[in-house]
């Protein structure tokens, strides 16, 4: 086992009325409880099932049998990791929830503009409006789905709204391979053509969020050698 003791927190799954708990990594246990694929030996900080972790009183292997139909306690482990309650010490879920709110403000950014200038709002602008409105987020879910729930809290301290846009961007023939990489890792390429003097025309749609992030490495590439414009905005 790789895990340490002292970092370990409980995994706890109550059947038929027992409970029965192992010590875990946080971190890698959340992971594993999301579908990541890690090995339980890289999770389990001892291998032992516990009645109580703070007893050390351990759980008769008879007992085990009966219960999980096995004395294996990697598969046990397996169980109780995937369906049990993960409990964190205070700077543990500190430190959780400070990462799943970097997460969403990442995510708001990219996605987001603001309506009044059509320009994103950068990633601590919205931080501190969450800070403001006091949102609360849950470290255990996904952020994605927690964007709704955000979105309502501060958009009466900022105004904000999901956008996508369609730009047409055009690159001299010297810059058009490199740049095309980007811009297809960027979003979704909705036309390409190869004018006569040998340059790119893409039609690209991607987050309005982004626009300001890819024109800079376009920019930086093409030496600001390179026309864009907008077609079109949709909101989403």
């Amino acid at each position: 086992m790789v895990v340490s003791l002292e970092k370990a927190v409980t995994s706890r799954l109550h059947v038929f009325g027992k409970k029965y708990e192992i010590l875990v990594d946080p971190y890698k246990a959340l992971e594993f409880k999301k579908g990541a694929k890690i090995s339980i030996e890289e999770i389990l900080a001892y291998p032992a099932v516990y009645r109580d972790v703070r007893s050390t009183e351990c759980v008769p292997e008879q007992e085990l049998q009966k219960v999980f139909g096995t004395t294996d306690i990697i598969k046990i482990a397996e169980k109780i990791v995937r369906e049990g309650e993960l409990q964190l010490t205070t700077e543990q879920r500190r430190q959780m929830v400070e990462q799943k709110k970097n997460q969403i403000a990442n995510i708001i950014a990219k996605k987001g503009i603001n309506p009044q200038t059509n320009t994103p709002h950068p990633p601590q602008r919205i931080l501190n409006a969450m800070e403001k409105a006091g949102v609360n987020v849950d470290p255990f879910i996904d952020a994605e789905l927690q964007i709704e729930k955000v979105l309502k809290e501060i958009k009466a301290l900022i105004p904000i709204k999901f956008q996508k846009v369609i730009l047409q961007i055009k690159v001299l023939p010297q810059y058009s391979g490199r740049i095309y990489s980007i811009l297809k890792s960027s979003g979704t390429i909705k036309s390409e053509q190869w004018l006569s003097d040998g340059s790119l025309q893409v039609s690209l749609e991607i987050l309005a969020g982004i626009q300001d992030e890819l024109f800079q490495k376009i920019s930086s590439l093409t030496h600001g050698q390179f026309e864009s414009k907008i077609i079109k905005r949709e909101d989403i």
